[in-house]
């Protein structure tokens, strides 16, 4: 047992530390030399920090209890697939329309609603643990029927695809020049430098586009006012340090015990099915590309996911789900080794008991996320049609192409669907369930069998 426990605290060195040759990865078992994993750890950071403090701040809950416990649940979701499926664990976008309707009945912004938010958060979280049960016990067949190749490649693109409006409204207005520069930049660096500098293009074109915007700001003062019809950008310096000279070095984050509402559990309820399709879309990604069958912890990874938001909502945190972003990171990289990112949430951690640390990372000008999130979306969506390619998906089928094409454009929208009162879904949580819904009521009027095998191609 302790043997164990040990091995997955243990990385065979990838060649000579240093270089990948052509077509090589370094695999979930293996590392580079650690100087280098400090800096793919790094990278994965900045690649999930954006929307992990973002949508907390949109729920009305700690960013920086959301980053912490993100660190907590990444460790927890590692032990738990047995360091098989490299992935970072962060705030999950699906609840935010259920946790703004529950803030609306159970009196908005205050203490006892945030109580009321992270109770019901955590309830879904133990539901979606139960489900991820289910599968590990009753096998993966189980998925296979609900999702094979055809809904596991719309929901990866969708998951990409579905987060474009964030950087068209909140990230690239804020800064058009400079979120076009940072997106330029980052380009070159990728395919330009080889060997390390160009694995950690992502992080490296970050960096220059966070300094350039302080050198912009001292020459040319602040970003003018713009207006494009519902939208306004009021003139803003690209830099702003005024929350990072107030923050203490040191300090707990504001945690918060959960309080219990059966009704507000039911408004978010339905974030579940999204979840497993996220988690799925996730793993599959990862599998495809690592070139490994992630098949027999699927199970395992939805359960860590339900367990860690259990854990994280108990505590005042946000629901957590696996992350697009990150797996960006390493489709740019090629590196999937699970100690960066061990050393992902050990950072994030340390940046939950560093407010003056986390006000430097969220310091970072929103032009500058928009320059970068615009290529890691757009790898993610680029994924979902590599599944489809290798599975061989006929989109000359109805039953293929006519859900799926409705879903990736209400992700895309993102478009709202009101179910009652203050409830609605949208985006990615509507895409994902027009896309498994529509395709297996389609495969029922058509008359089709669930075969898992041949599912995803529909030859005819």
């Amino acid at each position: 047992m302790v043997f164990g426990w040990t091995k997955l605290f243990s990385w065979t060195k990838h060649g000579d530390g240093k270089h990948l040759a052509p077509g090589e990865v370094v695999k979930p078992d293996e590392r580079l030399t650690w100087p280098r994993m400090i800096g793919f750890g790094a990278q994965h950071v900045i690649a999930m920090f954006g929307a992990t403090f973002v949508f907390p701040l949109v729920m009305g809950l700690s960013p920086n209890v959301a980053i912490m416990m993100s660190g907590v649940a990444t460790i927890m979701f590692l032990l738990i697939v047995k360091g098989k499926i490299p992935s970072y664990l962060g705030t999950s976008a699906s609840f935010v329309g259920g946790v703004l309707a529950i803030r609306a009945v159970f009196g908005g912004d205050t203490p006892g609603a945030d109580a009321i938010v992270t109770g019901a958060i955590l309830i879904v979280g133990f539901v979606l643990a139960l489900a991820g049960l289910a599968v590990h016990f009753l096998g993966v067949q189980i998925i296979h029927r609900i999702f094979p190749p055809i809904v596991t490649g719309a929901v990866v693109m969708l998951i990409g695809f579905g987060l474009a409006y964030v950087v068209a409204d909140v990230y690239w207005p804020k800064d058009q020049w400079m979120a076009l520069i940072t997106m330029l930049v980052t380009f070159v660096i990728v395919v330009a430098f080889k060997g390390f500098i160009g694995r950690i293009g992502i992080l490296l074109g970050l960096i220059v586009g966070y300094a350039l915007s302080w050198v912009a700001d001292q020459l040319f003062g602040q970003v003018p006012a713009y207006t494009d019809g519902a939208l306004k950008i009021a003139p803003h310096l690209r830099v702003d340090f005024s929350k990072l000279e107030a923050a203490p070095w040191f300090g707990l984050p504001p945690f918060h015990l959960p309080d219990f509402k059966f009704s507000a559990v039911l408004l978010v309820l339905p974030a579940v099915i999204a979840l497993i399709a996220e988690n799925i879309g996730h793993v599959k990604a990862v599998g495809e590309m690592t070139r490994t069958d992630v098949d027999p912890y699927i199970g395992r990874a939805i359960a860590a996911d339900g367990l860690a938001t259990v854990v994280t909502s108990a505590v005042g945190g946000s629901p957590t789900t696996t992350y697009a972003e990150n797996i960006g990171v390493m489709a740019a990289t090629k590196v999937y080794s699970t100690a960066a990112y061990y050393i992902a949430a050990l950072i994030a951690i340390l940046f939950g008991l560093s407010p003056k640390f986390g006000a430097l990372v969220s310091a970072t000008p929103e032009g500058v996320l928009g320059g970068v999130t615009v290529i890691l979306y757009g790898m993610i969506g680029l994924l979902g049609a590599k599944i489809w390619i290798e599975n061989r998906v006929n989109f000359a089928d109805p039953v293929n192409m006519v859900p799926i094409g409705a879903g990736i454009i209400l992700a895309i929208g993102p478009v709202k669907q009101l179910i009652s009162g203050d409830f609605r879904l949208e985006g990615i949580a509507f895409g994902t369930i027009v896309v498994v819904g529509g395709y297996h009521l389609l495969r029922v009027i058509a008359g089709r069998p669930a075969d898992t095998a041949a599912a995803g191609r529909e030859a005819g």
